[in-house]
């Protein structure tokens, strides 16, 4: 196996655990159905940032079968959580960026 591809796999690893990392402190302040999704996605990313060390030892994103399994289930996680941040964002109970929902943009006000 060549040095560049274990480099690789561990560079990936190093990457979605900081994507896993960065879910679980969007967990930790989210309520409701936001921190379960957050929270999903943290231990989605986490395992397949496993995944990837895995696959820097073995050589192959297939071998062993069980790890194509494990890769496969985190891609469905991300699928999911993907289409759940939709339906929320539709809903209106999510906001990309800004202040929490029904909080006052303290910019915003208007002087009297």
């Amino acid at each position: 196996m060549d040095d560049l591809t274990v480099i690789g796999n561990q560079i990936e690893a190093v990457l979605w655990l900081a994507f896993s990392v960065s879910f679980g402190v969007m967990a930790y302040r989210g309520h409701g159905t936001r921190r379960r999704l957050w929270l999903m996605l943290a231990c989605g990313f986490l395992v397949f940032s496993l995944s990837d060390v895995i696959e820097s030892q073995t050589g192959a994103w297939w071998k062993p079968w069980w790890l194509l399994v494990m890769k496969t289930a985190c891609i469905a996680v991300f699928l999911y959580g993907m289409l759940q941040y939709t339906a929320l964002r539709k809903e209106g109970t999510t906001q990309p960026f800004g202040p929490p929902n029904r909080a006052r943009d303290l910019n915003s006000q208007v002087e009297p």
